[in-house]
């Protein structure tokens, strides 16, 4: 009986020890994560400051977006769909 509990509970500890190291995040993935939090925020104030999608607020918003992401030396963002011809 003494011999189960033990083994349970070691199996329960090495259970434990196992799930919170691989829980842990390495730095570079938490730059990573962080670039995209700041990216997300650029995108945010930039839609928040031009909300309408009108051919002057869509050139507006993107050029604001732009200018975050720069200021923040953050990459730039693809964009969704190719320009459309003049």
């Amino acid at each position: 009986m003494k011999r189960s509990v033990f083994i349970l509970f070691a199996t329960v500890i090495v259970a434990l020890g196992l799930s919170a190291g691989a829980a842990r995040a390495t730095g570079q993935g938490n730059d990573a994560i962080n670039k995209w939090k700041s990216m997300d925020k650029c995108a945010r104030q930039a839609q928040l400051a031009y909300p309408d999608f009108t051919p002057d607020s869509n050139a507006k918003r993107d050029a604001a977006l732009q200018n975050c992401l720069n200021a923040g030396n953050l990459p730039p963002r693809e964009p969704l769909a190719p320009p459309a011809p003049h």
